[in-house]
């Protein structure tokens, strides 16, 4: 009989076995519904089979069956009773232990200890999550006070150890310089195996560069850009073995360098001016340009002015000063009798020196007073795009507001920037032009009176 169960029961599982087959090759639902059905004709064609078997069996032995089936029932069904006795019984007295266990420990204040205890691992878990010190301890400090902060169980004394261990292991590593192998990720996103030097929670080095610490990742990866004026410091530290070095700590734990390091150069913040910068830098450029030229041009004019100021009885045509002087006296055949046609050959002489002396002066002040107007444009364009960005998405975010508040400052800024130096530029050029030309119109004013008093 036990033979006939082993193969009604191989059977079965065979049947099973074709059936779950069939299911899982399945592609459509008419395929699904086309096994089921033979699935279904293969259970019928199967329980057939074995009622025939079972009516082919002598009367007697049926009989026994039967009873062999029943008793087998009873039996399961008083093992299955007495284990869910046993079940809640159990759980009663697990129950009553529970309730005398958070009795004591209410009578021994142990309660608020573990609450206290959680508490502070909720508190470590924030920190240490940001915490660069995991890259070097990873060894799931961090999901172990996360599990130990949420859990709703008394604590045990090994839960409360390794909080004091990973407590203390924080304290102590926030005041050391450590070295240790460890992984770090490039900007392109490959991994790479290597010595890091760590500087308590604050800094990272390696390879000579800046690390920044990813919390999602458990990884340290190197800054894409790096502040080229503290390399040098980064080497110093990493090529230390012992003594003092000195080098930069960011206390803010990576924000103020990454602040530093996302500082865009002169050349972003120009193409962030877009057009209107750019013509603005053009009119500067422009500007200071004519500057330099005149600048040079009045430093020589006054040099060779003073020169000739210590032999005016020799005057030459190589300096502003020389030929009024020639204009006067000539050559001494077209002086002039009259002392009004006199003056104003002289007055001609120095008007015809004021124009090279006052040259691009009306350009620079023109410059002066473009550039702020040329940055209020920049201004207003900038505000443009901001109020379009925000009624393109329909909310205030401020990283869709950044490029058009950051091109309106900018602008700005250019515009100022061009305008404030070029109008102390300006101020120069027209001081040094005004003490060349006040020199000219003295001499000659000095020589004309000489000359009348020579006269008569």
């Amino acid at each position: 009989m036990s033979n006939r169960i082993q193969k009604i029961c191989s059977r079965f599982a065979l049947l099973t076995t074709v059936a779950l087959s069939s299911f899982a090759s399945a592609q459509t639902i008419d395929d699904v519904l086309e096994n089921a059905r033979s699935v279904r004709a293969a259970e019928q064609a199967l329980f057939q089979q074995r009622v025939t078997e079972f009516n082919a069996t002598p009367a007697a032995e049926q009989q026994r069956l039967i009873q062999q089936a029943a008793a087998s029932r009873a039996a399961i069904a008083a093992t299955v009773q007495q284990q869910s006795d046993q079940f809640s019984a159990n759980d009663l007295q697990i129950s009553q232990l529970t309730t005398q266990l958070r009795d004591q420990a209410n009578t021994l204040g142990l309660t608020e200890i573990f609450a206290m205890a959680r508490q502070l691992a909720g508190d470590t878990t924030t920190i240490l999550e940001q915490s660069l010190i995991n890259a070097q301890f990873d060894d799931g400090r961090v999901a172990f006070l996360r599990e130990f902060s949420e859990s709703d169980s008394m604590a045990t004394i090994a839960q409360l150890e390794r909080l004091w261990f990973e407590l203390q292991r924080e304290i102590t590593g926030s005041g050391q310089v450590a070295r240790f192998n460890g992984t770090v990720v490039e900007a392109n996103g490959t991994q790479l195996d290597t010595s890091i030097v760590r500087i308590g929670p604050f800094t990272a080095i390696a390879d000579g560069k800046y690390l920044a610490y990813i919390p999602a990742l458990n990884r340290l990866n190197i800054m894409p850009r790096q502040p080229e004026e503290l390399l040098p410091d980064a080497e110093r530290l990493e090529s230390a073995t012992q003594g003092y070095v000195q080098t930069i700590v960011d206390s803010t734990r990576g924000v103020l360098l990454g602040m530093f390091v996302e500082r865009p150069t002169w050349e972003e913040r120009i193409e962030q001016g877009e057009l209107v910068g750019l013509i603005i830098i053009i009119v500067g450029a422009l500007a200071v340009l004519a500057f330099i030229y005149q600048l040079f041009y009045l430093v020589f004019a006054r040099l060779a002015v003073s020169k000739q100021m210590r032999s005016l009885q020799n005057p030459t045509k190589d300096n502003a000063l020389g030929r009024v002087l020639l204009s006067f006296k000539g050559d001494g055949t077209n002086i002039e009798e009259d002392s009004d046609v006199a003056e104003l050959r002289i007055s001609e002489a120095v008007m015809r020196e004021v124009p090279r002396l006052e040259r691009f002066q009306p350009f620079l002040r023109l410059a002066v007073a473009a550039g702020p107007l040329l940055g209020l444009v920049g201004t207003v364009v900038g505000m443009i795009i901001t109020f379009q960005s925000i009624t393109e998405s329909g909310s205030s975010d401020p990283k869709l507001m950044a490029g058009g508040i950051g091109q309106a400052m900018i602008a700005t800024v250019l515009g100022l920037g061009v305008a404030v130096p070029l109008l102390f530029a300006g101020a120069l050029l027209n001081s040094l032009s005004r003490s060349i030309v006040q020199v000219l119109d003295e001499q000659s004013t000095g020589m004309l009176a000489d000359n009348i008093e020579k006269r008569r």
